[in-house]
């Protein structure tokens, strides 16, 4: 038997990765080749049948995410991870009829007579997605939901660095989706090098922007579109008047949130100088406060792995070693397990511009914390680097947030709060520059996977569509009219 029918009569699990990702790729692609204009009624099932799956297998799902990370709190895996995704099923759902209607564009009746200009959404095809360790359900998932919405068929390779997670995915499309609509991949390194050579007709990775080059080589030798999540340092400014309780507290949590092991997590903080010490004190007293003992808690995500985590201990120790102020909060004297590879949130203050934390994405519980005296400079400063893929602004002065906003680019921003702008399903999340391209999320997630297909038919009435055609004596007369409008019109 060949392997794209052993795929097809979903019996692959003996396969080797390599072999098992073209054979899933040939297979969706003759599947697709059949069907390649699934129904509203179809899409809003396959749709429904993801909200389904993760909702029967929430448990295994927190379970797996303990696993890999040493220690993940539930309560946000649940919320992000399951009842993010069932929130975008519903949310496509509702607005599918609409983004799936045939769009109306204008034509000059006097050339065109009564034929129409239409623009019809159809489905790209065959998509692979390559997923990222740290939200491994939710951007398996949630970009999935999208795509299904557009009406394609999709493989889906899980991080080698979340096993757990990658097989328990594996195992539920497996019983929920045929192998030749969407189907999973497991594998290492080599898989993850062959995975972006395939032809597909669209390709998402996410990731990191050094890894996120060679994706976009790749898939350029077979002209395949690609949409790149990517990372940076996202910056967060502070005005002296957002120094407060509640927005210090609103950073600090949001930095918290999987330990920093996010991609629009917030990287850095720009503070004024002279409010600088009133800063770090509400900072100490918020975790002296809520989590003391934050280091050991099982509120505190471990961090992926060993390698990570000495990564992360070497900038806190490069800075420690420079005679920056290193403060520790939520460091309960007690040495967490092991297995849990759990970190305390690192403040480092004023750190210089050429140490780690303050040229590499930190992608952990690490804060570096940069006095300011000028807005203007700290403008400059940020849009001199890459773009990031979030930017957060705590002030209370609308005029200077406007200001801030108008004067930077970034993929997505949060005012007043951090991160949270990729939470949101209506609006879409994506980068822009170093950090990404493409979006998915919201009606942007289905033109994302979509194929804008422009369809003009002729009408039964006259028109000048002959003209056209050699020879061009009626075309000559057409163009001389419409200079001599233009001209008259110039001259008066």
């Amino acid at each position: 038997m060949s392997l794209v029918s052993r795929i097809e009569s979903d019996k692959s699990e003996d396969l080797l990765p390599i072999g098992a990702l073209h054979a899933a790729f040939q297979a969706q692609r003759k599947a697709y080749l059949r069907a390649p204009f699934p129904s509203y009624d179809d899409r809003i099932k396959h749709m429904k049948a993801v909200a389904a799956m993760v909702l029967s297998h929430r448990k295994e799902m927190a379970g797996a995410l303990h696993e890999d990370f040493g220690n993940h709190p539930a309560a946000p895996g649940q919320l992000i991870e399951v009842l993010g995704i069932v929130s975008r099923v519903e949310y496509n759902s509702r607005h599918l009829a609409d983004w799936m209607k045939v769009e109306t564009r204008e034509l000059d009746p006097q050339i065109w007579g009564n034929a129409t200009a239409t623009v019809r959404p159809q489905p790209k095809g065959v998509i692979g997605n390559m997923v990222p360790w740290n939200f491994p359900f939710d951007i398996s998932f949630g970009p999935l939901i999208d795509m299904l919405a557009a009406g394609n068929r999709v493989v889906l390779k899980p991080s080698d660095m979340t096993p757990a997670c990658g097989e328990l995915m594996a195992r539920m499309i497996r019983d929920s989706f045929a192998a030749d609509h969407v189907t999973t991949v497991v594998g290492g390194i080599e898989l993850a090098k062959v995975f972006p050579t395939l032809p597909w007709n669209h390709l998402i990775y996410t990731g990191s922007p050094a890894v996120g080059k060679i994706v976009m080589r790749a898939a350029a030798e077979n002209l395949v579109p690609v949409t790149l999540e990517l990372g940076g340092k996202s910056p967060v400014i502070f005005t002296a008047d957002g120094i407060d309780e509640r927005s210090i507290g609103s950073l600090l949590g949001m930095k918290r949130l999987k330990s920093g092991q996010v991609c629009t997590s917030p990287d850095h903080v720009f503070v004024p100088r002279s409010v600088l010490a009133k800063f770090i004190e509400m900072a100490k007293a918020i975790f002296t406060t809520l989590t003391p003992s934050y280091s050991s808690s099982p509120d505190n995500t471990g961090i992926i792995n060993a390698r990570h985590r000495d990564r992360l201990l070497r900038m806190v120790a490069e800075a420690r070693n420079a005679g920056c102020e290193v403060i520790v909060l939520g460091e309960d004297g007690r040495n967490a397990a092991p297995a849990s590879r759990q970190l305390p949130i690192y403040l480092i203050v004023e750190p210089r511009m050429e140490m780690a934390v303050l040229t590499d994405e930190i992608f952990g519980p690490i804060l570096p914390i940069v006095p300011y005296d000028d807005l203007e400079s700290v403008i400059e400063q940020i849009n001199v680097g890459e773009r990031p893929l979030s930017f957060s602004i705590y002030s209370h002065d609308k005029r200077a947030v406007e200001d801030i906003l108008s004067r930077t680019s970034s993929g997505g921003a949060c005012v007043n709060t951090a991160l949270l702008n990729g939470a949101v399903i209506s609006l879409p999340f994506g980068g822009v520059g170093n950090s990404g391209m493409g979006r998915h999320h919201a009606v942007e997630g289905f033109r994302e996977f979509s194929n804008p297909r422009s369809v003009l038919t002729r009408g039964d009435a006259p028109d000048l569509l002959d003209a056209f055609n050699p020879p061009y004596r009626t075309l000559e007369a057409i163009v001389a009219g419409a200079f001599e409008q233009i001209d008259g019109s110039a001259s008066n």
